[in-house]
C-alpha cells in the first residue's frame, strides 16, 4: 500500500517532472510501470474506504492511458471488496498498463460498457480515470459531452491524478473539466491543481507518493506550496522596550476624487498589521473620510507634490502607492515622486497602469497586479495571462524585477528565484478594497523588517486566512473592512 496523506506536501511539481521521476524509479528497479498503477489504484481504493464510499453504488469512467489503468485497478479491487461497479470504458486502452489492468479486471469477473448518460442517474459515486495528466489541446466531442453529463449529476466525484480537463502544469481548462469533490494526486503535487480554474474543479486535494517520495525529494520542484502554517513563528514577540518608532512607518499614497476609501482601507491594514506610524498622503478634502473612525491615522493634504511630499516619503521605512490612485496629472506627480525614492514600495492598482505606460524595472519594490493589471503591464489579454499563470508571473518579474504577486485563485508569488502558490482565502475576497489591504498588510511587515519576498507571501496568507475567519458569516457580501480584526488576531498568533 503506497502512503496516503491528508497533510498535503509544500513542493509542486510540473507533469514533466512526476513522469521523469517515474521513469527514474524504473530506472533503478524499484518499481514497474505496472507497480506505479497498482498503488495508484490501492490508494484510490484506501480514499473510498475512509470516505465510507466503498460500498455505494458506483460508476468507473475509463480512459484510453495509464489514468484508465489506475481506475481499472481500483474496478476490480471493488468488485473484491464485493461492490460491483458500473465500469465505461471510453475509448480502446493505448498503453501496456492499460492491457494489463483491464485483462485483470475481466479474469476477476468484471465486465465493461460503453459509456452511456444512464448510468449516470444510478451513480452515487463517479471515479474519474479519463485523462489525468493526458490532457493534450481540445477534447474531443464525445468527451467534452461526458464531462458536461456527469457534471450535472448529484453523485459524488473522484478524480484521480487530476481532474480531467484541468491542465496539470497550469489550472486551466481547456475548455471544459469534472468538477470533482476529491482529487487524490499521485506521486507529487501538481502545480496547476492549486491556482487558475483548478481551484474550483479540483474540490479537496488528497495526496499519495506511490513510490515516488524519495526520488522527488531529490528533484528541485517547479514551485512551493504555501498555507496558515507559514505564519508560525514568523514574527514573534516584540522587545518589551519596543516603540513606536521602531516598529516601522509607512508612507500611503493615492486617493484620487471619489476614491478615499482606498487609501483608508491601505492605512488601517497598515496599522492593523502592526506597523508603528502610517501617514495617509490624499486629495486634502478626503481627511474627513480618512481620519473620522481612524484618528490613529496620519494625514497629509497634497494638491501638489511639494517639499512636504518629498519630506513624508523620505520619512517613511516603506511607500505603498496605488490604492485609489487615478491616473490625471496629480496622480502621475506622486507616481514620479515616488520613482525618486530609493524607498522600497509596494505598487497597486492605478500605480500599476501607470508603469505599464512607462515601464522600468526596479529591485526593492512589490508589483500585486490582478489578471487585468497584468495583462496591461505584459501587453497581452486576460485571456493570455490566465492560460498560464506561472509563465505571466515569471515574464513579470523579467521585465520589471522586484517580487511580483499575481492576485486570483491561488496567488502567485515570485522573486527570481523562488515561485510561492498560496492557494489561500475564499470567493469572499471578490469585493471592492481587498487588494487595497493587501497592499497595507505586505507594507507593514516590511516597515517591521521583513525581507522583502518573506513580507509578500505571509501578506497574501494572512490576508487569506483573515477572509476565511471573516466569512464564518457568509462569503457573499463580505467586506473589505470585515478583514481588519482578524489581521490583528494573525500577526499575533505566536501568542495564541
Amino acid at each position: 500500500m503506497s502512503a496516503l496523506t491528508i497533510t498535503l506536501p509544500q513542493s509542486l511539481y510540473t507533469a514533466a517532472q512526476i513522469r521523469e521521476a517515474e521513469h527514474e524509479a524504473i530506472h533503478r528497479g524499484q518499481c514497474s510501470q505496472y507497480d506505479l498503477v497498482e498503488q495508484a489504484g490501492s490508494a484510490a481504493m484506501a480514499i473510498l474506504d475512509s470516505l465510507e464510499k466503498s460500498d455505494c453504488r458506483t460508476l468507473v469512467l475509463v480512459g484510453k492511458g495509464n489514468n484508465g489503468a489506475d481506475a481499472l485497478v481500483l474496478s476490480r479491487l471493488l468488485l473484491a471488496r464485493g461492490n460491483t461497479p458500473r465500469v465505461a470504458l471510453l475509448a480502446a486502452g493505448k498503453t501496456p498498463e492499460h492491457a494489463q489492468a483491464l485483462k485483470a479486471y475481466v479474469n476477476a469477473g468484471g465486465e465493461i460498457e460503453n459509456f452511456d448518460e444512464d448510468l449516470l442517474a444510478e451513480a452515487e459515486v463517479i471515479v474519474d480515470g479519463m485523462l489525468g495528466t493526458g490532457v493534450a489541446g481540445e477534447l474531443s466531442e464525445p468527451l467534452k459531452q461526458c464531462i458536461e453529463a456527469v457534471n450535472e449529476q448529484r453523485a459524488w466525484v473522484l478524480s484521480l491524478d487530476l481532474p480531467s480537463g484541468v491542465n496539470a502544469n497550469t489550472g486551466n481548462i481547456i475548455p471544459v473539466a469534472i468538477e470533482a469533490d476529491v482529487t487524490l494526486c499521485f506521486g507529487g503535487l501538481k502545480q496547476g491543481l492549486f491556482t487558475s480554474r483548478a481551484r474550483h474543479f479540483a474540490g479537496t486535494v488528497m495526496y499519495a507518493s506511490v513510490g515516488l517520495g524519495e526520488i522527488l525529494a531529490e528533484t528541485q520542484p517547479a514551485a512551493q506550496r504555501v498555507d496558515g502554517g507559514f505564519l508560525k513563528d514568523l514574527l514573534g514577540r516584540r522587545a518589551r522596550d519596543s516603540h513606536k518608532g521602531k516598529s516601522g512607518k509607512v508612507t500611503v499614497m493615492g486617493g484620487n476624487y471619489g476614491m478615499a476609501g482606498a487609501v483608508r482601507l491601505a492605512g488601517e491594514a497598515c496599522l492593523r498589521a502592526g506597523a508603528g506610524l502610517v501617514t495617509v498622503i490624499s486629495r486634502p478634502e478626503h481627511q474627513l473620510t480618512v481620519n473620522a473612525n481612524r484618528p490613529e491615522l496620519m494625514f497629509w493634504g497634497c494638491e501638489l507634490v511639494d517639499m512636504e511630499v518629498y519630506l513624508r516619503l523620505g520619512w517613511a521605512d516603506v511607500l505603498v502607492l496605488g490604492p485609489g490612485l487615478g491616473k490625471d496629472d496629480w496622480a502621475y506627480n506622486l507616481y514620479k515622486a515616488v520613482g525618486l525614492s530609493d524607498k522600497p514600495c509596494v505598487l497597486d492598482a492605478d500605480a500599476l497602469n501607470l508603469l505599464s505606460k512607462e515601464p522600468c524595472r526596479q529591485v526593492n519594490r512589490v508589483l500585486t497586479p490582478h489578471p487585468g493589471e497584468a495583462a496591461r503591464l505584459l501587453g497581452v489579454t486576460i485571456t493570455e495571462v490566465e492560460a498560464n499563470r506561472f509563465d505571466a508571473v515569471r515574464k513579470l518579474h523579467q521585465i520589471f524585477g522586484g517580487v511580483v504577486l499575481l492576485k486570483g485563485a491561488g496567488t502567485l508569488i515570485y522573486d527570481g528565484n523562488m515561485l510561492i502558490v498560496a492557494p489561500v482565502g475564499n470567493p469572499g475576497l471578490a469585493s471592492g478594497g481587498c487588494g487595497d489591504v493587501l497592499s497595507g498588510i505586505i507594507a507593514a511587515l516590511m516597515a517591521q523588517g521583513l525581507e522583502t519576498m518573506t513580507a509578500t507571501v505571509a501578506g497574501v496568507v494572512i490576508h487569506g486566512e483573515a477572509a476565511d475567519l471573516a466569512a464564518k458569516d457568509g462569503e457573499r457580501g463580505m467586506l473589505a473592512s470585515d478583514l481588519m480584526p482578524f489581521i490583528r488576531q494573525l500577526v499575533n498568533s505566536d501568542l495564541i
